[in-house]
Order: structure tokens, then sequence, then C-alpha cells
């Protein structure tokens, strides 16, 4: 499944909670972001604004 058309799809976190996702909650500066997983370190993190992913990016978080 193609996280980013699933994304795009999406209007609240909840619909990112798929199998194989690992959808989860972020914290600290990026508390109110959430993130999915994509392999190894990396990840998509995204928000949600009046029902549309926002703030999108594909990041390494080690």
């Amino acid at each position: 499944m193609d996280i980013l058309s699933v994304l795009d799809r999406s209007r609240e976190p909840g619909d990112m909670d798929l199998p194989g996702f690992r959808l989860h909650p972020l914290k600290g500066e990026l508390k109110g972001h959430y993130a999915v997983s994509v392999s190894g370190n990396w990840r998509v993190t995204f928000r949600f604004e009046q029902g549309r992913a926002v703030d999108v990016d594909y990041a390494d978080y080690h």
C-alpha cells in the first residue's frame, strides 16, 4: 500500500492506522504530529488540519 496515497485520502490520524504502518503520535516539539514507519529508521511524519494532512515530511529519525 502506498503511504502517501493513503495519507492523501485520510481525514484524521486513525485513517492511517493500517497493518504495517505502525502509526504513533510524536512527542516533544513534534507533539500533535504522527508518524508511520517506512523502512529501517525512515518514517513519514504529518499532522492534520481541517481534515487534511499537512506538514508532511520523510525523515530518518536517528
